[in-house]
């Protein structure tokens, strides 16, 4: 049998918390759908202590997910001089930006100051299924 070598242990890590950081940022903005179309208290705060304790995880997720890519790149040099890494960066920017995002609308439930209607929130999910699209396809087709 063979044995996976260091580049496949930090490739399987990097694509492990990548899927684990997706699936937070997936559920923490239907969490907001709830958490805007809720009048009822208890349910509020069984939301917000749902949305709490997910970004904290997804967090670190996303964290050991740059990290891993950051080896792969810098590591290995996957991808170091290729047009298509370039825009890849710039979206798992857009991704960090969409996180601190989640955050700080996280804190405008927690002090009651959120102004968003649950339809903003439903159309605001849909961002990251559009980044994790063009993401894979620039990983796998590497067009450029």
């Amino acid at each position: 049998t063979a044995v996976m070598t260091g580049y496949a242990w930090v490739k399987t890590l990097h694509l492990v918390f990548v899927i684990s950081w997706f699936a937070g940022l997936f559920y923490l903005p239907r969490i907001f759908v709830n958490l805007a179309d809720t009048t009822d208290a208890a349910t509020r705060e069984r939301l917000l202590l749902m949305a709490r304790k997910l970004l904290r995880f997804m967090t670190v997720l996303g964290f050991f997910a740059i990290c891993f890519g950051m080896v792969l790149w810098g590591g290995y040099g996957v991808g170091s001089k290729s047009g298509w890494m370039s825009a890849k960066l710039v979206l798992v920017l857009g991704l960090v930006v969409y996180h601190v995002w989640c955050a700080l609308l996280y804190k405008r439930f927690a002090t009651a100051t959120n102004t968003r209607s649950h339809v903003w929130f439903r159309w605001f999910n849909e961002m990251p299924v559009l980044m994790l699209f063009a993401i894979v396809a620039l990983a796998v087709g590497k067009p450029f």
